[in-house]
């Protein structure tokens, strides 16, 4: 594991701030306890508080990574690659690698050393997942997110049973924990079934 730079208030502020700025470019919007926002901004904030309730220790660059995590996502459209697996999977690496580069941008010019970037970049890209404890909680905190936020909508839009098989791909990624914490959201009672449908409960 690659080791990070001493804290910087000042300097992690700088950059969450440029963050934010960057996402609020975003055209989609959604609504969070009653106020519409920019949506990867909205979700940016999500991710970041789950991280830092899955993992209370979790470091500047776990945090500097779910921050960034989807930067500026709406900049390379699905549409831009074929339909299919093969097509969703090559704009999936697309994203990654544009994420992890206008991250480093940011973070370079916030003064962060190489290390440091290099660290955002490999939680960012999710590299080692399974192995490496901080990328397992960022795909915990994405996953519990994207259930928080988007699982209504893609049940109306797939129908139930593609929905629970898109959720059971999700659930296979996390942890235990992050799967007991997602049983435990604060959802409607058809989220709730098909949550729980996923997860093997009658």
């Amino acid at each position: 594991m690659t080791a990070t730079a001493r804290h910087d208030p000042g300097r992690f502020d700088a950059a969450i701030a440029a963050i934010d700025a960057a996402n609020a470019d975003d055209p989609a919007t959604i609504e969070i306890d009653g106020v519409l926002r920019p949506k990867e901004q909205a979700h940016a904030e999500l991710m970041t508080a789950w991280v830092r309730r899955l993992d209370p220790d979790a470091d500047e660059a776990q945090l500097l990574a779910a921050r960034a995590h989807h930067l500026r996502r709406w900049s390379i459209a699905r549409t831009e690659y074929p339909e299919g697996r093969a097509g969703y999977l090559r704009w999936r690496a697309a994203l990654k690698a544009r994420h992890a580069t206008e991250v480093a941008g940011i973070l370079e010019g916030c003064g962060y050393p190489a290390a440091t970037v290099e660290r955002v970049q490999q939680i960012v890209r999710k590299d080692h997942l399974r192995t490496d404890p901080a990328v397992q909680t960022h795909e915990d905190a994405l996953c519990l997110t994207f259930l928080q936020t988007q699982l209504g909508g893609l049940g109306a839009q797939l129908g139930e049973d593609r929905t629970v098989e898109v959720l059971q791909k999700s659930l296979a990624k996390m942890s235990e924990r992050g799967r007991q914490e997602a049983l435990g959201l604060d959802l409607g009672s058809a989220e709730r079934d098909l949550v729980e449908r996923a997860v093997g409960r009658p």
